[in-house]
């Protein structure tokens, strides 16, 4: 084989989820359902916040931006993941590979910090209600939404940059179902420890950027939620916060055990179930869980069918 980034690999063969045939089709009709309504929900509610003059507030800017960043990264993993229930060699090329690397870095990454938007967006409308107005303008809502964007690219920029710079000598067998950072390390014949200081570096800033002040703010919110006299508005408050709260907890918690352990062949197969909560059923769940149980969607959205 040629040459290629000083590398003698120029295509990978994607593993997969699991080697049991008798479940492959199975699995491919379970997951060809679920990239399914991840398109259709997320594009959906993208589509609905876009043309509805009644979406156009701060809470559904981030929504929509949130639903584009889950449809996107998922349709980088997914379809990878259905080839594999469907083709005896699933293979990708060495350029793939390492653009799949890239977009979902940056998009993953781009999750972390859309959520903690989403959750000062949340703190300033329970803790600062009569300043809501000015502090969440839509001059502020562009930068947090741009500033998410950029922190995301530029941290999810050097995992495959350094990516490039590795050699992959002869086995080019990738123990997963898409081009993870973790997966291909264990594959190269160079020296990996620039990688892994950047996953534990870059990983750990990333992570404490985003969940100390989820954490914070929800600390003032639930401060604020126990002074509301009524036992209704109370459990308003901890409903719409809870589907919040369990959407961070699931993908942090699914992406810090992915990364912050080192992959051994006993845990691989945890961590592809770990991998498929945040690339496939969390993108999935996103629009239900945040939108479509909301009054003001569930009216934009029955006004639409009616006109369809």
């Amino acid at each position: 084989m040629a040459k290629q980034n000083d590398s003698t690999v120029t295509e990978f063969v994607l593993e997969g989820l699991m080697h049991k045939t008798e479940l492959q089709l199975l699995l491919f009709l379970l997951f060809v359902g679920i990239y399914g309504v991840t398109v259709v929900g997320n594009l959906g509610m993208i589509f609905l916040i876009i043309f509805s003059s009644k979406l156009q507030s701060p809470m559904y800017f981030f929504l929509g931006n949130l639903s584009a960043i889950d449809l996107i990264y998922s349709s980088v993993v997914t379809p990878k993941l259905l080839g594999n229930f469907v083709l005896e060699r699933n293979v990708i090329s060495y350029p793939g590979c390492m653009a799949q690397l890239l977009f979902f870095c940056i998009f993953a990454t781009a999750e972390f910090y859309m959520l903690t938007v989403m959750a000062y967006n949340r703190y300033v409308a329970i803790c600062q209600p009569l300043l809501y107005n000015v502090t969440m303008s839509q001059k502020v809502c562009s930068m947090l939404v741009s500033g998410a964007y950029i922190v995301a690219t530029l941290g999810g920029m050097p995992h495959t940059v350094f990516m490039t710079r590795l050699s992959f000598c002869s086995d080019n067998i990738i123990h997963h179902y898409f081009c993870d950072i973790i997966p291909l390390l264990n594959l190269s014949c160079s020296s990996t420890s620039i990688n892994e200081l950047l996953v534990i570096f870059l990983g750990g800033f990333n992570v404490l950027a985003t969940t100390v002040p989820i954490f914070i703010s929800y600390a003032f919110i639930l401060s604020n939620i126990l002074c509301i006299p009524s036992a209704e508005g109370k459990s308003k408050a901890f409903s719409t916060c809870g589907s919040h709260l369990t959407v961070v907890v699931f993908f942090c918690g699914s992406i810090m055990f992915m990364y912050f352990k080192r992959a051994t062949s006993s845990s691989m197969a945890q961590e592809k179930v770990a991998s498929v909560f945040y690339t496939s059923v969390i993108p999935m769940l996103n629009p239900f869980i945040y939108s479509f149980r909301n009054k003001d969607v569930k009216t934009v959205l029955s006004k639409a069918m009616s006109i369809c």
